[in-house]
């Protein structure tokens, strides 16, 4: 750090106490009190060198007192400037440096120690050291600004940081890092480089690797100063045309420096820390980080992709339990719904910090990002997307990033399924947001929806039909469709519907690899005009597969036949419910053969499913060894 010395004689200055004395056989005539500390000094080396003192001491000697006392309140810088600029007025050698220049500087001002007051005085000289020297250097210059802050009215009057930050920004958008002063850097992509990579130094290889400059080296040095003044560089900065992209850099790392609530890894019971400043030792308490957090959601810009999500995430858990200005949490919701689609399940797992603490997590917040989403996503799309056709999506390009956001809604959904406090309404509205387009197969919706019927047990039968509405059975893979089919939780009409289309959908795969096989071959005869003799074998295959649809057909039919006979026991039951006695309860179902009836109903229905696995692989099975023929022939 450069310094100035300023005089020449030694050091007869002592202190005692609460006093400075200046030890030079002479009695003191005067004493000039600043805050909690006296100086006893004479009065001749002070007004030859300060206008305001030489008012003073003549106005204390109009008064005719025994002992002139001087009583200074408003120095600035108190008494250690004081002490400096008394060593000054007796030309005892001090030095001037970055962080005491500010204070000199405004000190000198106040107590008029101009060049009226005799040539080389401290203002002059302070002045000259800040052009001359702090204004040209980057780190003297953050050292004078941090030094403002205990001055800043004065330090304002004089301009001096206006031009400190004025310098600090040209410094930080045109100079390359100053740690690789000293050293050759890539230069509008020239490299000085030996053909082995070390750094040539005159032409000769020093062995050392090259070092580049980064945009973000000043990140760490600002970081260090108080809140308004960091507020005020970044507005220059903004202003002087530093790219978005350099600022958010920046305010993402004050905002780490000063916030722990951004560490993830830290406990909700943690986030009343408090969190010393590096330039002032003054601590954050949670109102300071609470306005610290405000005033970062003005300064961030409202601008898709600029900010890491995860640290958007970090700042919205923070604000809520710091119980931040609902204009800052909802801003914060905004700027995650603009990039949602980049989330992942760990940032949308934020705990209710409410005093209610409803359920686990805040399903609220998640549901307001997912329609901030959605908003956004209407006015760049222009249009609602077109329809799902053959598990292909048809429309606009911002279909993948809402096909994305639709999957990680399913598994957060997923997520918090288990939670016994979290109601129905919240959870299918949840569920219902997402569009129906956005989802490719409804797989983890279906998963998400048996979770939470599975921690619900006492739903009804009503709201478990409601529930599962959201499901599209024609969008479930053969994996989901086969569970589907065994889950005793899904209501009976689901049950059946999946049934049908995985039913319809294995007839489907089966005819349309056949018709491809069908087209490879007929173009193969075209190509090579040969018949060949596959007639037969393709004959006896459209046949099998007529033979499983009138089977499938029938089974429909057999499976809504056993649906009625059920749905008609269930109505004979009800009404026997209010027959009274056991007796008559006992002829009643023995005339009515209601064991028989159940009995056969289940042995049908096992023989159905029964049939219907036989018949569905000996089909497939018979269809892959045609195939395999047919493409050895």
């Amino acid at each position: 750090m450069a310094c100035m010395k300023l005089g020449s004689k030694t050091d007869a200055f002592q202190r005692k106490g609460q006093a400075w004395f200046y030890t030079t056989g002479l009695p003191s005539d005067i004493i000039v009190e600043v805050g909690d500390m006296s100086f006893h000094l004479h009065k001749f080396p002070l007004l030859s060198r300060s206008g305001v003192m030489e008012r003073l001491i003549a106005e204390a000697n109009k008064e005719g007192e025994d002992g002139c006392v001087i009583n200074l309140l408003d120095v600035p810088g108190g008494t250690k400037t004081f002490e400096l600029v008394a060593k000054f007025c007796y030309g005892v050698k001090i030095e001037v440096t970055a962080g005491n220049v500010v204070h000199l500087r405004c000190a000198a001002e106040h107590l008029e120690m101009n060049a009226e007051y005799g040539e080389g005085n401290l203002v002059p000289q302070t002045e000259l050291f800040i052009n001359q020297v702090v204004l040209e250097n980057w780190t003297d210059s953050l050292r004078a600004l941090q030094g403002c802050e205990s001055v800043l009215s004065h330090a304002e009057e004089l301009s001096i940081t206006a031009r400190l930050i004025q310098s600090l920004v040209v410094k930080a958008s045109t100079d390359p890092d100053p740690n690789l002063h000293g050293w050759p850097v890539v230069v509008y992509g020239r490299q000085l480089q030996s053909p082995g990579g070390s750094v040539l130094w005159n032409g000769i290889s020093t062995g050392a690797k090259l070092k580049t400059a980064s945009s973000d080296w000043w990140y760490e040095d600002i970081s260090n100063l108080s809140l308004p003044l960091y507020k005020r560089l970044i507005s220059a900065m903004e202003s002087n045309g530093i790219k978005e992209e350099i600022i958010v850099g920046s305010l993402t790392t004050y905002a780490k420096k000063y916030l722990p609530g951004l560490n993830r890894r830290q406990s909700t019971g943690d986030s009343s820390c408090r969190l010393g400043t590096v330039s002032s030792g003054s601590i954050l308490s949670e109102e300071d980080q609470k306005l610290l957090l405000e005033e970062l959601d003005h300064l961030l810009p409202m601008q898709k992709g600029l900010v890491p999500t995860n640290i958007l995430f970090g700042l919205l858990r923070t604000a809520m339990i710091l119980r931040a200005s609902p204009t800052c949490i909802s801003n914060l919701e905004q700027r995650i719904g603009m990039q949602l689609h980049q989330a992942t399940l760990e940032d949308l797992l934020m705990p209710n910090f409410s005093y209610t603490m409803e359920t686990l997590y805040n399903v609220e917040c998640v549901q307001r990002i997912l329609q901030h989403f959605l908003a956004m996503d209407q006015v760049t799309a222009g249009a609602s997307p077109g329809s799902v056709d053959d598990g292909q999506l048809i429309g606009s390009p911002s279909l993948t990033p809402i096909t994305m956001v639709a999957k990680l809604i399913d598994g957060y959904l997923a997520e918090v399924a288990p939670d016994i406090n979290l109601k129905l309404p919240k959870f299918q509205s949840l569920a219902a947001a997402v569009p129906d387009y956005a989802r490719i197969l409804d797989d983890g919706l279906y998963r998400a929806i048996d979770i939470y019927l599975k921690s619900h047990p006492w739903l009804a039968d009503a709201d478990k039909e409601e529930i599962c509405r959201l499901i599209d059975c024609q969008k479930l893979s053969l994996e989901a469709c086969t569970h589907a089919a065994q889950n005793e939780r899904l209501p009976l009409r689901i049950i059946v519907q999946v049934l049908f289309f995985e039913q319809l959908q294995l007839r489907t795969s089966i005819a349309s690899s056949f018709l491809v096989s069908d087209n490879f071959d007929g173009s193969r005869q075209l190509t090579s005009g040969l018949l060949t003799s596959n007639e037969g074998g393709w004959n006896t295959a459209v046949r099998e597969n007529q033979v499983l649809k009138v089977g499938m057909d029938s089974m429909r039919m057999r499976v809504s036949e056993l649906e009625k006979e059920c749905s008609n026991m269930r109505e004979e039951i009800a009404k026997l419910s209010t027959v009274k006695g056991t007796s008559t309860w006992e002829n009643i179902s023995k005339k009515l053969g209601f064991k028989m009836k159940s009995q056969m109903c289940s042995a049908q229905q096992g023989a159905i499913s029964k049939q219907k696995h036989e018949s569905e692989k000996g089909v497939a099975d018979k269809a892959k060894d045609k195939q395999g023929k047919l493409k050895k022939k």
